[in-house]
């Protein structure tokens, strides 16, 4: 979740644009740059690390005067956090950042280096900035922008500057937020997010997906699919904090609503209809693989058990899930054709990364599904898959969970693929399937008020069962454990058929159950369960696409073909209740107490 800052003007833009990106640090990032364009010479500078590294590096630089400048911090996706992967990328007279991915980077990449263009970094960002020189050659500086919009796929925000046209900053959005902002003395700013422009922009244009433009003093240009668009500005908030939450009451709850648009960066440029590819995997490290251990803690271990289901019924391929505090101490048997997966957030998590080490330790081959590049586990790993959620400042995780998990099933896909132990047919359906995550992800208002109205009910009583069966038991875990971390109400996570070998003698009116009943899976089996738990008085509240009598209340689910469809819609169902209950007991949604973001010690 990299963050913009752009802006057009007479002000020390040095100081504009750091200040811009000091209020997007809440969004996380592991390099930063900026580039000013004055007097037609553009200097640029950059860093790796803190935004502090930026502000030494730039310290003796002045630029007041007319002019206008661009920034950027990056969150690594393609490549390692280095000055020479940092934005602004550069071409001969032009210099571009950008947030999102380019998924058709490689092929353009191939198509410019034959035609002479010479790459630094290893960024997929980097193709705009040569495409569009290369469109300069036989167009005008605004035509060679059009064009080099039009033949980029995926997700992007783009600000370009160049000496070519050097009074204008042009830009485009598609999947990925960008602001444009004026105010009456007729300078323009540029941002991600509201924050930077609090202060500074008094209207603002939340841009629309595949809108582009450019601006240039007191003038703003804006087209979509080559026609005019009409300016509608609103009015700015002048809250830095809320305009961080960008309108949400929360942080977690704004993870929530994020995790549509993090799901599709997750799968971006993973997916085509032939293929998984997996970046800077090559396909034999897989090779000699005869089972699978995945070792994770808290939220990531649910991750971990929901793949352990999918790499045997997809991959054909024995998996072992591990909790990793227990596993350092139960001297555990490390088979050197064993693949070992570890799972972190952060990619600090103590116990995580001292069991990726007793397995280094052990000549095992590692891997690791960490949202951090560059964090401790990332370096220790042989290979790492980055989930691409940016930054989770709520301690409840939200979107480092759903974007695991998808990512788990796409390896899962590639490994069955290599195993041949899948055809054509079942893999187009699971890609088919996979491009629907983030719709099912995106969260319906009707639905979230429906929750919040709910959640009065479920403030008492002397605890909750949640209950799933197969895929969904991992997930039952998940729900239980939402809510137990924000609303400090005693909640257990259970596999449906479980209930009768001994939980089910706390049944009775004042234990609620929560009953995850999906129709593409084991429906009649999970039936039956809740309805030996209503025979016993238990309070049930049942998710499911098929009505359900018998339940005390009811929240019906859309009903998806595909299981794991049907797991990420009640994924986000299950944290929407824990964020109402906890609203409604008057707790920090945010900072739930005794809890860290990032266990880094025992």
């Amino acid at each position: 979740m990299c963050g913009i800052v752009g802006y057009i003007g007479k002000r020390e833009k040095k100081e504009i644009i750091l200040n811009g990106l000091k209020e997007l640090e809440y969004r996380g990032y592991d390099s930063a740059g900026l580039a000013v364009l004055k007097d037609s010479e553009i200097v640029h500078f950059k860093a790796v690390g803190k935004l502090d590294n930026l502000k030494e590096k730039t310290k003796d630089f002045k630029s007041d005067g007319s002019g206008l400048a661009i920034g950027h911090t990056r969150w690594a996706t393609h490549g390692k956090p280095t000055e020479l992967n940092a934005h602004p990328h550069l071409g001969k007279f032009s210099y571009v950042i950008h947030n999102g991915i380019i998924e058709n980077y490689q092929e353009l990449k191939k198509e410019l280096q034959e035609k002479g263009a010479v790459f630094v970094s290893q960024t997929d960002s980097e193709v705009i900035v040569h495409l569009f020189e290369e469109n300069l050659k036989n167009s005008k500086p605004f035509e060679a922008f059009e064009k080099t919009i039009k033949s980029l796929k995926g997700a992007y925000a783009i600000l370009l500057i160049t000496k070519a046209n050097p009074d204008k900053i042009f830009f485009a959005k598609n999947l990925v937020p960008l602001i444009v902002g004026k105010n009456s003395q007729d300078e323009i700013f540029f941002s991600s997010s509201d924050a930077p422009l609090i202060n500074l922009a008094e209207d603002v244009i939340y841009l629309n997906d595949l809108d582009y433009g450019y601006a240039k003093k007191g003038k703003i240009k804006l087209f979509s699919n080559g026609k005019n668009k009409n300016l509608e500005f609103k009015k700015l908030s002048v809250s830095k904090l809320s305009a961080q939450k960008e309108g949400f009451r929360f942080f977690m709850e704004k993870e929530i609503y994020e995790q549509s648009a993090v799901s599709s960066e997750t799968i971006m440029g993973r997916i085509n209809e032939n293929d998984i590819i997996l970046e800077n995997i090559e396909d034999d490290f897989f090779e000699d693989i005869r089972e699978i251990t995945i070792c994770a803690c808290g939220t990531s271990y649910h991750a971990a058990l929901t793949a352990s289901y999918l790499l045997e019924r997809i991959s054909k391929i024995k998996t072992t899930v591990e909790i990793a505090s227990e596993f350092r101490y139960k001297e555990p048997l490390l088979l050197k054709d064993t693949l070992f997966i570890v799972i972190s957030q952060s990619g600090e998590t103590a116990d995580t990364l001292q069991a990726l080490k007793m397995a280094k330790n052990a000549g095992l081959k590692t891997l690791s599904i960490c949202n951090v590049d560059n964090s401790s586990i990332v370096r220790l790993s042989d290979k790492t898959l980055l989930t691409r959620a940016g930054i989770e400042k709520g301690v409840a995780s939200t979107k480092a969970f759903t974007t695991q998990v998808l990512l788990l099933w796409i390896l899962s896909l590639k490994i069955a693929l290599l195993k041949k132990e899948i055809d054509k047919d079942f893999f187009k359906k699971e890609v088919e399937n996979i491009s629907k995550v983030p719709t099912v992800l995106k969260v319906d208002e009707k639905l979230h008020e429906k929750i919040r109205r709910l959640s009065k009910r479920y403030l008492h009583g002397h605890g909750f069962f949640f209950i799933g069966r197969d895929i969904f038991y991992p997930l039952s875990l998940e729900g239980a454990l939402k809510l137990k971390e924000i609303s400090y109400l005693h909640a257990e996570g259970y596999p449906a058929g479980e209930m009768k070998h001994g939980p089910i003698a706390l049944a009775d009116s004042k234990l609620f159950t929560i009953a995850l009943m999906p129709k593409s899976l084991l429906y009649d089996k999970v039936k039956s369960n809740v309805e030996e738990l209503s025979a016993r008085d238990a309070t049930i509240l049942a998710l499911s696409p098929l009505e359900f009598e018998i339940a005390d209340d009811f929240i019906k689910t859309k009903g998806y073909d595909h299981p794991m469809l049907e797991f990420f819609e009640m994924t986000v169902i299950l944290q929407l209740l824990s964020l109402e209950i906890s609203v409604r007991l008057g707790n920090d949604v945010d900072m739930p107490r005794n809890l860290a973001k990032s266990v880094t010690v025992e």
